[in-house]
């Protein structure tokens, strides 16, 4: 093989990886959490998106198609939606991740919206590939449309609290720290929003936090929202660690 047939063979290979690279996109934040039943793997999409790795299988979240590549990302077992908005129900990227016995979990305001889904009311649980899956309500007290109307109206979106082996883990959805939130026991992880006008200051978010107590915060969906702020009014909160990660 000649010199020019060696660089030219280089070059393609480098211009596939290359291409590979970009078609992949860049990588997604990972952190594993130590459970009795084994590691649960938290992969990080971004806003109000991620996904979960547990005993063989893969829990979506929230799939939205604008902030990675879905056909490129680990098919689901089962998929959580907590609202009906655009970001948070996403037809194309849900159909991406689905297989057809994928199972699927909605809040009320998105019955009938996604077929094949079991809606899972307020307060209600269920378990599903051995994992529990209970819904929080989700919802604002103080943040409002110019008409009166709530942002997330009261009975219709869903916090998740999935239990992973003894593992709890809160994934709250759109919601202000309202008092079933407050209310919550034993909770090990919390996902808690921070985007405004449509969920929680960093007031709140301090708030809930000094009401239930998680072991590991992480904020999510945040926006423009500064983290920073929030990690230092929860400085005086014992027990609970605070990490940021790439959620805005």
């Amino acid at each position: 093989m000649g010199e020019r047939t060696l660089l030219m063979a280089g070059f393609s290979l480098f211009a596939a990886v290359a291409t590979a690279a970009v078609a992949a996109g860049p990588a997604l934040e990972k952190d594993t959490i130590p459970t009795s039943a084994g590691d649960l793997e938290v992969t990080f999409v971004g806003h109000g998106s991620l996904f979960f790795a547990f005993g063989g299988k893969v829990i979506h979240v929230d799939p939205f198609g604008k902030l990675a590549d879905y056909t490129k990302l680990p098919k689901a077992d089962l998929v959580l939606i907590t609202h009906a908005h655009g970001d948070h129900l996403d037809a194309t990227a849900l159909a991406a991740i689905r297989k057809p016995e994928t199972r699927i979990l909605v809040a009320p305001v998105c019955e009938g919206k996604v077929e094949g889904a079991t809606v899972l009311g307020n307060g209600g649980n269920v378990t599903v590939l051995g994992v529990t899956v209970e819904a929080v309500p989700a919802y604002n007290l103080v943040s409002k449309r110019p008409d009166g109307t709530p942002f997330h109206p009261k009975g219709e979106g869903n916090g998740y609290v999935v239990t992973f082996g003894r593992t709890r883990v809160y994934i709250a959805g759109d919601t202000e720290d309202v008092p079933e939130m407050k209310a919550l026991k034993a909770i090990d992880v919390a996902f808690l929003p921070m985007n405004l006008p449509y969920t929680m200051t960093p007031e709140m978010v301090s708030d809930a936090v000094r009401g239930f107590g998680p072991r590991i915060l992480y904020p999510y969906h945040f926006g423009e929202s500064d983290t920073a702020r929030l990690v230092a009014l929860l400085t005086d909160v014992k027990g609970t660690e605070v990490r940021v990660r790439k959620m805005k």
